[in-house]
């Protein structure tokens, strides 16, 4: 599977009394779909999936898949404490039809490089479908390394990567040493320099808010192959990346960011918090200036 262009990580709107708002889900879906994203994913952090039930995460994905129907890929997410959980979502990925699962570490448990490539090609053998990995340090605790790499390099299935380490060596790593493995960009502000490295896809949840802008980005680079324009266009994209990758609030921002746009994301569900009113007036500024700088930008061509 060739992994290119935008993918959006669809976040999970919620009624008031934190239940999911399944109306709210399509309506997003419906949205990002036409505005042109590439590809969508059920189950990653954007969406909350650790703060739902393995029923709920099962029912997001089938019902993903049924609003897509086969008008852009769906990949699930697996990631999970449990391997059995993992296998459960990769089980059920391919049941419904999906195009990909994205495989992370297991979070807190903190597996040494082996035992972590053999948890990964469990998952892999529950689905037999396209892989692309996700490597979060910062999330999961562990780095996916040399050995990790070349363990799962084994199976066909392990095509891409979501490098969401924010150490630019590993961009350097995977584009010299792992060619064969697809670089997809997780580190929001380091876009450019994925795209500069031969990443032909990024995973974004700005997307979720603001599709045009970050397709903007992704078409200047990756398809045109016009760096004079990607930078000034990533350089209108940097205060969003800085509230959102640097705020410690990613998903209330991106919730809020919905909200703005006028679709029902809701709050986050506990321990997470909506934003408050200095962080909404923040975020809505920053907005309101790179929606203006990239639309003057995009005009010029």
């Amino acid at each position: 599977m060739q992994f290119e262009g935008i993918y959006t990580p669809v976040i999970t709107p919620h009624r008031d009394d934190g239940s999911i708002d399944r109306d709210g889900f399509a309506a997003m879906i419906e949205h990002l779909i036409a505005s042109g994203v590439h590809g969508l994913i059920n189950g990653g952090s954007t969406g909350e999936y650790y703060a739902q039930s393995m029923d709920e995460r099962a029912g997001m994905a089938s019902l993903a898949k049924d609003v897509i129907g086969d008008r852009v890929p769906l990949i699930v997410g697996t990631v999970a404490i449990r391997l059995e959980d993992s296998i459960r979502m990769a089980e059920h990925a391919a049941r419904i039809g999906a195009a990909a699962i994205l495989v992370g570490s297991p979070p807190y448990s903190v597996p040494t490089e082996r035992e972590n490539a053999l948890n990964a090609l469990a998952i892999d053998r529950a689905a037999d479908l396209p892989v692309m990995l996700y490597n979060y340090p910062g999330r999961m605790g562990i780095m996916m390394g040399e050995e990790f790499l070349d363990r799962v390099g084994r199976s066909r299935n392990f095509c891409a990567i979501k490098e969401s380490s924010g150490d630019i060596n590993r961009v350097h790593l995977l584009a010299r040493d792992y060619p064969h493995i697809q670089m997809s960009c997780g580190m929001d502000d380091q876009a450019l320099e994925f795209f500069a490295w031969g990443a032909r896809s990024w995973v974004c949840g700005g997307s979720n808010f603001l599709p045009a802008e970050h397709i903007a980005l992704w078409k200047a680079c990756a398809v045109e192959g016009n760096f004079d324009k990607g930078r000034r266009i990533m350089s209108a994209l940097l205060p969003l990346m800085r509230v959102l990758e640097q705020g410690g609030k990613f998903v209330q921002s991106i919730k809020h960011g919905c909200e703005m746009a006028g679709f029902r994301a809701g709050p986050p569900r506990p321990p997470l918090r909506p934003l408050n009113k200095d962080d909404k007036r923040e975020l809505e500024q920053v907005v309101r200036v790179l929606k203006q700088t990239i639309s003057t930008i995009a005009a010029e061509a």
